[in-house]
This record gives C-alpha cells, sequence and structure tokens, in this order.
C-alpha cells in the first residue's frame, strides 16, 4: 500500500532532495525539466543544493556558459531551463499565452507597433553579443517613450521572452544579464510536437513523481488535448501507483532509489519558499497539511514562503534574519518543533547553498 506520506518521501527521492546529487548544474536542471525561478536567489539555492558541488557558483557558471537560461517557458512565470529546451518549449506555450494577455496588453495600451519598437530597440542594442542589465534595457525603452504607463516595462520584457528574442542568461555582479536568445543558444533542439509532448511529461514524471495528470496539466497549463497526447506517450514508460482511488505516475527507478536512502529522506530539510517540491504540484496535500496551506502562502498573494520539512512532511517556514556575520535563521514552527528539529535548522541553515 502506498500512502500520502510515501508520495512526499518519493517525491525528495525523484526531485534529488536526498539521495546522490547531480554532477552539474546544468545536469539537475536537465533532470527537472524547469525550476521555478521568479526569486532568482531562490532559484538557485534550490538546483544548487541537487549536485554534488552544492554551490551557487556552479549554478551561476552553468549561466554563464549557456547552458540554462532563466526565461518564461510555461505559466507566464519565471523559470530555469536548459538553454536547449527554451525554444520547442516556447513552441507549445507561446501562442496561448500570448493570446490570454490580450486584456492585459489592451489595459496598457500596448498595441503591436510599440511592441515591435521595442523588440527593435532591444535587438539592436543586444545585437554581437552584447548583454544588458534590466535596468538598462528599460532605460533604451524608456528615453524612447515607450515606459509612459506603469508595467509596461514587465510586460515587454515578458513578451520579447515568451515570443523568443530575449531571455536572462550570465550573471555579471550577482545581477543576469539579458541576451538575445537566437545568439546565446547555440544548439537548440528542434522538437516535432508530439515528441516534445511526450517528452515533457516524461520528464516530469520522472523527476517530479509520484504526481498525477492533474498536477501535470497544472504544472504546464497545456491544453487537456495536449496533455492527454503527451500521456498517450509517456505512461507506457512510467509506474503506477494508487492512493485511495487516485492514480499517480513515476519513474520507475524512484522507489528502489528512496529505499537506498530512506533515512535521510526521514531527516530534515529547509527548502526554498519557490522550491519544485511545493510549486511541481497542484495539490501539495501529500506534503502540506491542509491546515497549514495558508501559512506557506499567505492570503494566497502568490509568495511562497521557505519550509521547514521533517519526515517528508512541511513543518513549518523560516526566513533569514541579519547580515553578513550577524546572518541567521528564523524558524517558526506550524504546532511546535520536535528538538531534533530545531537542533537541525540551524546547522541546515548554514550548509544552504
Amino acid at each position: 500500500m502506498t500512502t500520502p506520506r510515501d508520495i512526499a518521501l518519493l517525491r525528495l527521492a525523484a526531485q534529488r532532495i536526498v539521495g546522490p546529487g547531480f554532477a552539474t548544474a546544468t545536469d539537475a536542471v536537465r533532470w527537472l525539466m524547469a525550476v521555478q525561478a521568479q526569486d532568482y536567489p531562490g532559484a538557485v539555492t534550490s538546483i544548487a543544493m541537487r549536485t554534488e558541488p552544492r554551490t551557487r557558483q556552479s549554478v551561476e557558471a552553468a549561466l554563464n556558459a549557456g547552458e540554462v537560461v532563466r526565461s518564461w517557458p510555461m505559466r507566464g512565470t519565471l523559470h530555469v531551463v536548459l538553454a536547449e529546451d527554451l525554444s520547442w518549449m516556447l513552441d507549445l506555450t507561446t501562442k496561448r499565452l500570448i493570446a490570454g494577455a490580450a486584456a492585459r496588453r489592451a489595459a496598457l495600451g500596448l498595441d503591436l507597433p510599440t511592441i515591435e519598437h521595442a523588440r527593435r530597440l532591444a535587438t539592436d542594442a543586444l545585437a554581437g553579443g552584447r548583454q544588458l542589465s534590466r535596468d538598462d534595457l528599460l532605460t533604451i525603452w524608456d528615453e524612447a517613450g515607450l515606459l509612459t504607463v506603469k508595467q509596461r516595462s514587465y510586460h515587454l520584457l515578458w513578451h520579447l521572452a515568451q515570443t523568443g528574442t530575449l531571455c536572462y542568461g550570465p550573471v555579471r555582479d550577482g545581477e543576469q544579464h539579458i541576451v538575445l536568445v537566437d545568439e546565446w543558444v547555440s544548439n537548440p533542439r528542434r522538437l516535432d510536437r508530439e515528441e516534445a509532448l511526450g517528452e515533457w511529461a516524461l520528464r516530469y514524471f520522472r523527476s517530479h513523481g509520484p504526481a498525477t495528470v492533474r498536477d501535470f496539466a497544472w504544472w504546464t497549463k497545456l491544453a487537456a488535448a495536449e496533455v492527454k497526447t503527451a500521456l498517450a506517450i509517456a505512461k507506457p514508460q512510467l509506474e503506477r501507483v494508487d492512493v485511495d482511488g487516485v492514480e499517480f505516475l513515476m519513474d520507475p527507478e524512484t522507489t528502489a532509489l528512496l529505499d537506498s536512502c530512506r533515512s535521510s529522506a526521514q531527516g530534515v530539510f529547509l527548502l526554498p519558499g519557490f522550491d519544485e517540491f511545493m510549486l511541481g504540484y497542484q495539490d501539495r496535500g501529500a506534503a502540506l497539511p491542509a491546515a497549514f496551506a495558508q501559512r506557506i502562502v499567505p492570503g494566497n498573494n502568490g509568495m511562497f514562503q521557505p519550509t521547514v520539512v521533517a519526515g517528508g512532511e512541511v513543518v513549518g517556514t523560516w526566513t533569514r534574519t541579519g547580515r553578513g556575520s550577524k546572518r541567521a535563521v528564523l524558524a517558526t514552527p506550524f504546532t511546535a518543533f520536535p528538538s531534533k528539529v530545531q537542533n537541525a535548522i540551524p546547522r541546515l541553515y548554514d550548509a544552504l547553498p
């Protein structure tokens, strides 16, 4: 029998929060398919903690080498993905997302000529391998009179990334810089639609499973027909488990992986707020008691708090306090931390990438 707690422990193993880490940040991103990344520092931590080096420098090295990039490949939300995967992911999602943003464009007074003007300015400024900070690019648009309405800047950047012109690439002075996709991504993979759908599903369930079809549909925001096609291709290569009449899919090797590190999986972890252990699923009930869901996303404001996980269950939240040598961690339990958990938190915090 598989229980909800088993599902949570299996996910810790599948996502490589426990078990052997990946040799490189690129390998970790390849496995996870996409890492939620509107919180850039948190995304770097999420990737690094799944690698053997466990360093932020190893993640930034992958960004600087053009092996991984940060863009809006799905759900209209920033993710870190393999550079070679970005184009085919956008091919599956862009049309629907651009259509869905029509009302927002109208509210901002953004018509096609304005957007294309912004694209030409960005392309001219970045051509030839140049890189710009976000502020530098916005200054160019502002001087051209394109940012006369508040929040136009974000939407222009999103639109040009969503349509495959721009992405966040290398890191300089702690900040990711914007580059042209066609110049920065040297070897994009080209997949036909069915192949792309099948690969997306297979990689999701292998890295995030056990998960449900509803989880996959929510995570990708693909259309129902596309989800059906993706599952038809991927499902024969996946293992099925049943929990209270609900079907979950996962990599056939995940059970053995968990068995090899079950003791570690039942330990304590500090995870960034937008880590895929929470953000990878529509239904988070296997790891997060429903009574405390609002503690993770206060007021459903979309800002996920960093979590304390013990035995596969989210048992509290944490935050940083102080700076420099006075930096410390403040953890807040949902009820009360057992002494084992309480004592582990400072050590785990000091070890975070």
